[in-house]
């Protein structure tokens, strides 16, 4: 995992919201993640796909929707680190940009 990787895919507000809800360690579906995010499928599809890259989370095909979780296999330096800016008050996350 390239940690420019990482630190890009926290720096966006949706996907740290993302984050947020899949750091719970259960499956989400994408169709769930965009109620709830207020996210369109290819916006939601977009952050989704960096989180990916990241390797932050896993996904799976189910017919035709996509089930992402937290990746299982993360270093627990990383772990340390998403947790660290998922505490946050989003205007200290902003503030910090």
């Amino acid at each position: 995992m390239d940690p420019i990787d990482i630190l890009s895919a926290l720096a966006e507000e949706t996907r740290l919201e993302a984050l947020r809800l899949l750091w719970d360690g259960q499956e989400h579906c994408v169709c769930e993640l965009m109620k709830r995010l207020g996210a369109s499928q290819s916006r939601m599809s977009r952050h989704m796909g960096v989180l990916k890259v990241a390797g932050l989370v896993i996904d799976r095909r189910d017919a035709q929707w996509v089930r992402y979780r937290r990746n299982p296999n993360l270093d627990p330096k990383i772990i340390a680190v998403v947790e660290a800016v998922l505490a946050l008050p989003a205007r200290d996350r902003r503030a910090a940009a």
